[in-house]
């Protein structure tokens, strides 16, 4: 009896111990990270919007983190196969990726090389507020102008995108949906050879960030006629929301926000998006952002994942309606 009882103690007190140093490990493991460098994947070109939220981001969470933060381009195949690196990535808090908006609408139009369910949301870190753009060839300085060109007009406005799938071309397939407006979508290949077909009348409007776009409307070369966002942008007030120019509701928002492989441990998923929300706040990171004409804008893994959801419903919705399809 005596012998059971000694034992009986032996076993619980080796289950203590085990809990004990579980506890301990799972401490360590959480003030270790990171004890190596850190990989961002950017699923597109250096130079683009994403890559710029990234870098500036990466920038200052590397000082925090005290580790080196690489940031790898790694475009092709609408940002397919950066995605599809980071998704086949180890899970180990060591590999992430940098995402916009399209990842949202891809599922929709492409036949993917990743399952969406081997990435988990991060945190979001930045809107890109888009303004819709006119030519001067088009007679119209408001959007109820644009809206009555058209009708007047069928099949004689167009808009240009960065490419099927893009934010900008879900943008103007809603518009041309909601006013009712027969507009033919101009998919491009980066923002310059749009810039040139704008100014010279060959395409009538975009919906694209201010960076490239605003300096010609101050010039007087190109038209800014509303916003597509909840609110009016600081800098330019005179300049209403699509919402605010007669269709109530109208606020789609590209934005920016991190990805990581599925099964990633949660302790390292919330630290990095803690260290983020802390970046964001930084005053240094905010003017940069808003000279890039972004926003920084944090959503913890819970809210980032509603919102990818959210979105990819109401491109899955815009995309059927309109009768979207690759050529």
């Amino acid at each position: 009896m005596v012998l059971f009882l000694h034992k009986g103690i032996l076993q619980l007190g080796a289950l203590i111990a085990a809990a004990s140093l579980s506890t301990v490990a799972i401490a360590q493991s959480s003030t270790d990270w990171p004890t190596r460098p850190l990989k961002v994947v950017v699923p597109y070109p250096p130079g683009a919007a994403t890559d710029t939220i990234t870098r500036i981001v990466m920038d200052k969470l590397a000082v925090r983190l005290k580790q080196n933060i690489v940031v790898e381009n790694k475009p092709g195949a609408n940002s397919s196969v950066g995605t599809a690196l980071v998704a086949r990535a180890e899970p180990d808090g060591y590999t992430f990726l940098s995402v916009l908006a399209g990842y949202s609408i891809n599922p929709h139009l492409y036949k993917l090389p990743y399952s969406t369910e081997a990435l988990i949301p991060v945190a979001k870190m930045a809107d890109l507020p888009n303004f819709l753009f006119v030519s001067n060839s088009v007679p119209v300085n408001n959007m109820q102008e644009l809206l009555e060109y058209g009708r007047k007009n069928p099949g004689k406005l167009n808009y240009a995108s960065s490419g099927t799938g893009s934010s900008a071309h879900m943008m103007g397939a809603s518009l041309a949906l909601r006013s009712g407006i027969q507009m033919e979508h101009v998919p491009y290949k980066g923002t310059a050879p749009i810039l040139t077909d704008l100014l010279s009348g060959e395409v009538s409007m975009v919906f694209s960030s201010m960076v490239v776009f605003m300096p010609h409307v101050k010039e007087g070369k190109l038209k800014a006629l509303a916003l597509s966002f909840n609110h009016r942008w600081p800098t330019e007030p005179a300049i209403p929301t699509v919402a605010e120019s007669g269709f109530p509701g109208f606020s789609i928002i590209s934005w920016s926000g991190l990805l990581a492989p599925a099964g990633t441990p949660k302790h390292i998923t919330d630290r990095m998006a803690e260290e983020i929300a802390l970046v964001l706040d930084d005053p240094d990171v905010q003017a940069k952002f808003a000279k890039g004409g972004l926003i920084a804008d944090f959503q913890n893994a819970e809210q980032f994942g509603n919102l990818i959801t959210r979105d990819s419903n109401m491109y899955g919705e815009i995309i059927k309606q309109a009768n979207i399809r690759l050529n």
